[in-house]
């Protein structure tokens, strides 16, 4: 039996086998699916809650899901205690900021090493991979001595310059990079283009989805950060919303309802941004960012 032969059997064969499910089995598969996502949310119905009741409810026994009396006035109460508006500001310009750099820096540099030839390539390369290897908690002290040492502390040359580069996203990015037919890029340079208008005109367009891909993943990792943002800022007005955060809970007593409602106020940006490249997320991820040679 040849392999022309073999195809249709096997079209065939799954075909029968889709036909063959009950539709109990399907109501079953749906029902565990169902389920499995609704535990995904639960912590994040269950924050939203909390957000609305009286600081007393929320240690209630048995727990209710539905606050007795909704605390809309909890939203309002965050600003007054906090300056939470500047807290997300400085979160956001910081992300964007940390985004478009590491997109900028690691697109060129992924496109010398997929790209260029130049000696010590390869060698270069598995240094940039061993980077990952390394805990971010290893080169905190250094870091912050050199920043220091520089009088960046309280500016956001501290909170952004640092991670203007990543070794994954360079990783990402060449992996997409190889992805690309090098015909297009020799069909460019015999038009007369050179490596920048090649990299921008070609490279950068066609790479798009891994490209957005890294920049969800920049863009939610400085959003989170909270370690570096801690030990580099002193001042209120330059810190960031996860430290700004970690300032309700005291020593003695935490205002749960409070500290709920500015993390429900904190996902709104995250949820905003992955709704928005999901296309592209998944694109990067299933199709050019792991694919390369």
């Amino acid at each position: 039996m040849t392999v022309d032969t073999m195809q249709p059997l096997q079209t065939q064969a799954e075909t029968n086998v889709r036909r063959s499910r009950t539709p109990v089995v399907n109501w079953v598969i749906f029902t565990v699916l169902l389920l499995g996502a609704l535990s995904m949310c639960a912590p994040f119905i269950w924050m939203i809650s909390s957000s609305l009741k009286a600081p007393t409810e929320i240690f209630k026994y048995p727990p209710a899901l539905l606050p007795a009396e909704a605390q809309w006035q909890n939203y309002s109460r965050i600003f007054t205690l906090i300056p939470f508006g500047r807290l997300m500001l400085n979160s956001l310009f910081v992300s964007v900021a940390v985004t478009a750099l590491q997109l900028l820096v690691c697109s060129m540099a992924a496109y010398a090493f997929a790209r260029l030839h130049f000696k010590g390539r390869e060698l270069l390369f598995l240094l940039y991979l061993s980077a990952l290897m390394i805990p971010s908690q290893v080169t905190l002290i250094p870091n912050f001595i050199l920043v220091r040492q520089l009088g960046w502390i309280d500016t956001y040359a501290a909170l952004i310059l640092p991670f203007a580069f990543s070794s994954f996203g360079t990783f990402l990015l060449r992996q997409a990079f190889l992805t690309i037919p090098k015909e297009l890029e020799e069909a460019a340079r015999i038009d007369g283009a050179s490596y920048a208008q090649v990299f921008w005109r070609i490279m950068v367009p066609l790479a798009r989805p891994a490209l957005g891909a890294l920049g969800i993943f920049t863009f939610i990792a400085q959003w989170n950060n909270f370690l570096w943002p801690l030990i580099t800022t002193t001042r209120p007005e330059m810190q960031t919303l996860t430290v700004g955060l970690a300032g309700l809970r005291g020593q003695y007593n935490t205002d749960w309802a409070l500290l709920m409602t500015g993390s429900v106020l904190a996902i709104l940006p995250i949820f905003v941004v992955f709704a928005i490249g999901n296309k592209s997320f998944i694109q990067g991820i299933t199709s050019g960012g792991f694919g390369g040679r």
